[in-house]
C-alpha cells in the first residue's frame, strides 16, 4: 500500500474488468479483485523512533522524489466499494487505517512498502495477512459539493478506535483538482514477517491535494491525531506532514506469489 512507486459506483465493474488485462505468471495465485476509495497521508517522522519498527536485515528508505519526497511513513485510509474472490463471490467490506514505511533490504536498492501497524473494522481482518492489524470501530464520512463554476469541495473524516483506547483520527477539507491516472504494481511486505508479501496490480486515479515538495496546497482544513502505544512514539509532535493524496478511484488485482496462502 505504499505510494513509493508511482486510487465508485457505476465505474467499479468496468474498472474491475479492465484491470484483468494485467499479465500474471503461472507461479502467482489470484486471491481477490477489489475497488475502493483511499486517502494517503505521508509524514516525515523521527528516524530513531521509526527504526524500532524496522525488522532486522532491512532499512528505512525515505522517498527521494515525487510529491511525497522526504516522507518515511504513510497512513493509508481505505473505504472499500466492492471486494470479490476470483470466482466473483462478494467478500466483507472492511474499512482500514494501514500504516507502512518505505524500506529496502540492506545492501539492495529496491524500495517496497512495509506494513507494520493498522486498525481494521472487522475481526476477520485481525491480525490480517500482514499480521499487524487490531480490531477497531470505524466511522468514515466523505462528502463532496460541486458549485455552479465546477469547483468541487471535499470533506473527509476517518475515525478508528480500538477497545484498548488506541485510535487514529483524520479530518481534511480540500478543493479537488484533476486526478492523474496511474497503472502500477506494488509488493507490500509485512514488518512482522518480512519474507511475506503480496502483489498488487493497480489502476488508480490520484489527486495530490497537498505536497511540500511541489508546493501544491488545496487543503483548507486538516487534523490528524493518534492515541495509544506504540504509534505515539512516532507521532510525538515532531512529525512533519509531507503530502496528502486523494484516490477517488482505486481498482486492484491481488496476487500471492508462489505457494502463498494468505
Amino acid at each position: 500500500m505504499s505510494i513509493s512507486r508511482m486510487a465508485v459506483g457505476g465505474v467499479a465493474a468496468l474498472s474491475l474488468t479492465a484491470i484483468a488485462s494485467y499479465p500474471a505468471s503461472a507461479q502467482e495465485k489470484l486471491v481477490a479483485i477489489d475497488a475502493s476509495v483511499r486517502t494517503i497521508v505521508a509524514f516525515k517522522v523521527s528516524d530513531t523512533a521509526l527504526q524500532k519498527f524496522v525488522p532486522a536485515g532491512w532499512q528505512s528508505s525515505p522517498l527521494s522524489a515525487g510529491p511525497s519526497e522526504g516522507a518515511n511513513l504513510n497512513v493509508v485510509f481505505i473505504q472499500p466499494i466492492v471486494v470479490q474472490d476470483p470466482d466473483g463471490k462478494a467478500h466483507d467490506l472492511i474499512r482500514l487505517a494501514a500504516l507502512n514505511f518505505p524500506a529496502k533490504r540492506t545492501g539492495t536498492e529496491a524500495t517496497v512498502g512495509m506494513v507494520f501497524a493498522g486498525l481494521a473494522s472487522n475481526a476477520s481482518y485481525v491480525p490480517g495477512p500482514y499480521g499487524v492489524f487490531e480490531l477497531a470501530k470505524a466511522n468514515v464520512e466523505q462528502n463532496s459539493r460541486t458549485n455552479p463554476t465546477g469547483a468541487t469541495s471535499v470533506q473527509e473524516s476517518w475515525e478508528f478506535r480500538a477497545d484498548n483506547g488506541n485510535a487514529i483520527e483524520f479530518q481534511v477539507q480540500y478543493v479537488r483538482g484533476p486526478a492523474v491516472r496511474v497503472k502500477a504494481e506494488f509488493t507490500p511486505h509485512s514488518a512482522k514477517t518480512p519474507d511475506f508479501y503480496r502483489i498488487y496490480r493497480v489502476d488508480q486515479a490520484a489527486d495530490v491535494v497537498r505536497s511540500t515538495a511541489t508546493g501544491t496546497d488545496r487543503v483548507q482544513k486538516v487534523s490528524f491525531k493518534v492515541v495509544g502505544q506504540p504509534l505515539t512514539q512516532l507521532f510525538d509532535g515532531t512529525e512533519q506532514l509531507i503530502s496528502i493524496t486523494s484516490i477517488p478511484l482505486y481498482t486492484r488485482q491481488l496476487f500471492l506469489p508462489g505457494a502463498g496462502t494468505q
